[in-house]
């Protein structure tokens, strides 16, 4: 038996131990949107099952009580949900459903192109008190095109409309690869172009992680078996975003939800996949194994991290 010195050095070890940050992967189901084909499309039973057999934690979608079934079958415990809305009415019943299909996380498109962060702000406070009376659920709004946080400037004006309003930091899901398109960056912009809120980015307990470039919202994780050089380029960038995160002091015990986000192709060339590339599915595959491998490779370095100052 350990007693005296040593039995409180081996207790703090296993403290510190036990404080680790956590990243669970999330598949996102839309990836297996008409896979492997429009016509032979899986059931949401075999797509769960194969985002199970995958190493994923749990799966992303707009939820429903099948999902939360076939969730529980195959051992997937993290369930997030999806809401897609303009903000104009009421959104209790919205979140409702996405608790009832087993959601504790939801991810939220909010308002239009042309929503007025002054009115974003007024949207996202009224979905946040209707989650209070539900009780149980965490809303995080979207970083996305074509919503109220379709640029950075409108982004970070919504968040400081916010914090004034309500002195809280707003919990954002961000997928950089919108801002990225946005602002034309090239590979080394992405840091410094898009890391310049580590608070928020901090604060954030859900992140989409999907390969881009300055052209392209979403580029091929994989040609011909091998990683190719647009994302061996964006993962230097997402063990950046993973670096900064861990490095909040807030984040010493906390988890967070990467979901290796590949869209799937679209009839009439609707998709974020086109033509020619590899299928979203196989390639979320390897993304996830990819994100998993950057996450390790921090573990030596978040004590330094956490004795930096905290960011303003």
């Amino acid at each position: 038996m350990l007693t005296g010195n040593a039995g409180a050095a081996l207790v703090n070890v296993r403290f510190r131990l036990h404080r680790m940050p956590q990243l669970l992967t999330i598949a996102g189901l839309w990836s297996m949107v008409y896979h492997p084909s429009v016509a032979r499309e899986w059931t949401l039973r075999r797509k769960i099952a194969a985002a199970a057999r995958a190493g994923f934690n749990g799966i992303t979608a707009t939820l429903t009580p099948e999902h939360r079934r076939w969730a529980g079958k195959y051992g997937l415990t993290h369930l997030l949900g999806m809401i897609e809305t303009d903000g104009t009415s009421d959104a209790t019943d919205l979140i409702r459903a996405q608790k009832e299909g087993g959601a504790r996380h939801i991810n939220v498109q909010l308002g239009r192109h042309d929503t007025p962060p002054k009115i974003a702000v007024q949207q996202w406070i009224r979905m946040e008190r209707a989650a209070e009376r539900l009780g149980g659920v965490i809303l995080s709004l979207e970083v996305h095109r074509n919503r109220c946080t379709e640029t950075p400037e409108k982004t970070y004006e919504i968040a400081e409309r916010y914090e004034k309003a309500t002195g809280r930091l707003l919990k954002f899901n961000f997928d950089f690869s919108h801002l990225a398109v946005v602002k034309h960056l090239t590979p080394p912009e992405y840091g410094p172009r898009l890391l310049t809120h580590p608070a928020l980015i901090q604060h954030a307990e859900q992140i989409h992680f999907r390969p881009f470039n300055g052209h392209h919202c979403q580029v091929p994780v994989t040609h011909r078996g091998r990683l190719t050089p647009e994302t061996l380029s964006y993962l230097e960038f997402a063990k950046a975003v993973m670096s900064l995160w861990r490095g909040g002091a807030q984040n010493a015990a906390r988890t967070l939800f990467a979901c290796p986000e590949m869209g799937p192709m679209r009839p009439a060339g609707a998709g974020y996949n086109i033509t020619g590339l590899p299928p979203a599915w196989p390639d979320a595959i390897v993304l996830r194994g990819e994100l998993e491998r950057s996450w390790r490779s921090l573990d030596g370095s978040t004590r330094e991290l956490r004795q930096r100052p905290p960011a303003k």
